[in-house]
């Protein structure tokens, strides 16, 4: 792999509509190299609002990556290998409430799984780890976000579930109505992933939802239209890039408790691990081995 010059400590992924973050000056563009195939684009490494940050479209330039088809993998390691050791992640959602209206903003702090069909772990091929998942969310991260939407006057509510669905299909009626039924807030197709590997990683991590539409539940209404979605998506992106901006200056220097999610997780012992996976998970494992 490439010897990196270039790190930053701060990490965001940029979700539907939030290809690039125009605030980010004395930008890097690095094209990472990693075990897991290249990212989703290059990170752009610069100073926004004061603070360095690298920045990384999930879905790639001109969204051209399918929820599932996401690298999920490459782009944490690669966030992994510049030094990130958090990351705010600002994403699309659908409502599962009547309270929670479009251009709501939504800092989740839990997840219910409903993918079926992406890896999510970087574990395995010699090496075995038990992360602890109970609460996905880092808090600081949360609070940070929080207290950036509301000193915006922003409407955000603070707390909810986050169902992670597979995609790129949108529910059914059927689907939403259980959710909802079930007590849960908001649905997407990307941060639950993001948040495992995060946590395996070593790597705070914090998610900023913004609602863009009511989902399938409303039977008065026409089940969710990605052309609806886009003309909400435009007014949530400038919130997105604004909420960032004023978080930054409330996320916590120095480490955080998800950085050390592993020093009681793995099972095997380390100089059993074969060494490729050492060399594999490198950035990951480092200070273990």
């Amino acid at each position: 792999m490439t010897t990196r010059t270039h790190h930053a400590e701060i990490g965001i992924f940029g979700g539907t509509g939030v290809y690039d973050l125009e605030d980010i000056q004395d930008v890097t563009n690095e094209w990472m190299e990693t075990p897991f195939g290249e990212p989703s684009a290059h990170v752009r490494i610069g100073t926004m609002c004061g603070h360095r940050v690298a920045f990384l479209a999930r879905h790639g330039e001109f969204h051209r990556l399918l929820p599932s088809d996401i690298p999920y993998k490459a782009n944490i390691w690669a966030m992994k290998k510049l030094g990130v050791r958090k990351i705010l992640s600002p994403s699309a959602v659908g409502s599962l409430r009547e309270d929670i209206p479009p251009r709501t903003m939504v800092v989740p702090d839990q997840y219910v799984d409903r993918t079926r069909h992406r890896p999510d772990t970087f574990f395995g091929d010699g090496i075995v780890a038990h992360v602890a998942l109970g609460d996905p969310f880092s808090e600081d991260l949360r609070q940070a976000l929080l207290t950036g939407a509301k000193s915006l006057n922003l409407p955000v509510k603070d707390g909810g579930t986050y169902v992670c669905m597979e995609g790129p299909q949108f529910s059914t009626r059927a689907e939403s109505k259980w959710y909802r039924s079930m007590g849960w807030d908001v649905i997407g197709m990307t941060s639950l992933t993001e948040a495992r590997l995060c946590r395996e990683a070593e790597i705070a991590y914090a998610s900023l939802c913004m609602v863009t539409d009511y989902d399938a539940w409303r039977e008065s209404e026409e089940t969710v239209v990605a052309s609806e979605i886009l003309e909400v998506l435009e007014d949530n992106v400038k919130a997105a890039r604004e909420v960032i901006c004023a978080a930054l200056p409330h996320v916590p220097e120095g480490p955080l408790p998800e950085n050390d999610s592993l020093a009681s997780a793995i099972v095997t012992p380390l100089d059993e691990v074969p060494q490729e996976t050492r060399i594999r998970l490198g950035p990951i494992l480092g200070r273990y081995l």
